[in-house]
């Protein structure tokens, strides 16, 4: 018997990263875990079995008994997954990036507007411990280096390494600098995949920042690291470790300070704020808009790849 005090919840798609959408769901307080839609017959008995939810056959059967669906498909299928389920009436909560091209990215928009419904997008290190702290501290930003390094996995391939990674440091960077972009130049080339495996992107923007994006998923490790300049102070953060420090100069000496970052899941936080927004009717932190600027951007990015 569903709880009608708790927001009714689903997931469509629950491979590598939607298993834990529903891990998360079926954990919180706020949530009840109504059901999944997955096309693979043994993953959604065993996520069924573990959390003791349904499997329906469409989104739209799932739509009927959702208040707020997570889309955890590949980024080419986001569009008509979410579009029916907006339809519906669901809030979403659809992975990064928002999908692949601005005429699918103006389709959910224009869903989501006449339908009332709230679309987040799942632009995970804007829910990190790292990024609270950066909010706060970045207040001059004038050189940003973002580095992004991942051992090569064919889940995600189906875009390039930009639409696939980069775009994280993309979102993460448009909202510390919060200014229009003056100029974009870029790089990449292909190495395991039909699409860029590496790729570099310098963003100049109006203001007079400038940041460096270096992106790869053929790693043999996994970094996560921002640096931020500003007058009289630079910072180095870790969003894998939930870590950083912080040098400020105070005279002629250059003074250490490691930061204090209380460390928690960002998914559980991302997924925690986006029921609190279902919830209150609120503004998610990474709205569809903004999910909507990272991918303008990284299309750019990956045009002049290509042109290349």
């Amino acid at each position: 018997m569903t709880d009608l005090s708790k927001i009714c919840c689903g997931v469509v798609g629950t491979g590598y990263l939607g298993q834990h959408h529903a891990r998360i769901y079926a954990a919180l307080e706020s949530c009840e875990l109504v059901g999944i839609v997955e096309a693979d017959d043994a993953r959604a008995a065993e996520i069924c079995a573990k959390y003791g939810c349904r499997r329906f056959d469409t989104a739209e059967a799932l739509a009927d008994t959702c208040d707020a669906v997570s889309v955890v498909v590949p980024t080419d299928r986001h569009c008509e997954v979410a579009v029916p389920l907006l339809r519906g009436g669901c809030h979403l909560l659809i992975e990064k990036p928002l999908c692949t091209s601005l005429d699918e990215a103006e389709a959910i928009l224009s869903a989501a507007k006449q339908n009332g419904c709230i679309v987040q997008v799942g632009h995970i290190e804007h829910y990190n411990p790292v990024m609270g702290y950066l909010e706060n501290a970045v207040t001059q930003p004038q050189f940003i280096t973002a580095d992004r390094l991942a051992p090569f996995n064919p889940r995600g391939t189906e875009v390039g390494v930009v639409l696939d990674l980069m775009i994280h440091d993309i979102g993460v960077i448009l909202a510390l600098v919060r200014s229009p972009i003056k100029q974009v130049d870029a790089v990449g080339v292909n190495v395991l995949s039909n699409s860029e495996d590496i790729a570099n992107a310098r963003i100049t923007f109006e203001n007079g920042c400038v940041a460096n994006i270096n992106t790869s998923r053929v790693s043999q490790k996994k970094v996560r690291e921002i640096r931020v300049f500003q007058p009289q102070n630079y910072l180095s953060l870790n969003f894998q470790e939930q870590s950083g420090h912080f040098l400020r100069k105070e005279g002629s000496e250059l003074v250490r300070e490691e930061i204090p970052i209380e460390k928690d899941e960002p998914l559980k936080l991302e997924l925690e704020s986006f029921a609190q927004v279902v919830r209150e009717a609120g503004k998610p932190k990474v709205g569809a808009e903004l999910g909507k600027s990272a991918l303008e951007l990284a299309i750019q990015i990956t045009e002049l790849i290509h042109q290349k």
